[in-house]
């Protein structure tokens, strides 16, 4: 099953994502920075004031799919609308957050990453629940994932 999300909706026959409908005029948007890969504007549904949204024009669900050129634009701009971001709104931190599948929380199913200002109790709110790694399983999950690096 193809997650490209064209013109028409992907190839599966599904509908385009509301960022499909935005990068294709359909829907407007609270636009802050566009260039030939990458679009950023305002979440309507922020978290906190300056909430905002940067997506690929590359057409995918997951970040895994992205070509390596569409995710090195977006790796340039993200600093610079968080720079941007922070002077704009006071913010001292702030999160990138980007999910992957509906079981991490993924709603739109198009690569997005939002950078959210943290201002006092607004802004994202995480539980983290570490463990220990074990220094054979280390040894052993780095050589896994070192074979499968394309």
């Amino acid at each position: 099953m193809s997650t490209d999300d064209g013109a028409r909706g992907d190839d599966t026959g599904a509908p385009k994502t509301i960022f499909g409908k935005i990068l294709d005029g359909e829907l407007p948007c609270h636009r802050i920075y566009e260039d030939e890969h990458v679009l950023a504007f305002l979440d309507i549904f922020p978290l906190s004031p300056g909430h905002v949204l940067v997506i690929p024009k590359e057409r995918k669900a997951f970040l895994h799919e992205l070509s390596d050129d569409a995710a090195a634009a977006i790796g340039r701009v993200l600093p610079r609308l968080a720079r941007a971001v922070m002077r704009t709104t006071g913010a001292t931190a702030y999160n990138v957050l980007q999910n992957n599948g509906a079981a991490a929380h993924q709603a739109v199913f198009h690569v997005h990453f939002h950078i959210i200002p943290k201002h006092g109790d607004r802004g994202l709110g995480i539980a983290w629940h570490p463990s220990a790694l074990a220094g054979g399983d280390a040894v052993a999950l780095v050589e896994r994932i070192r074979e499968e690096l394309e």
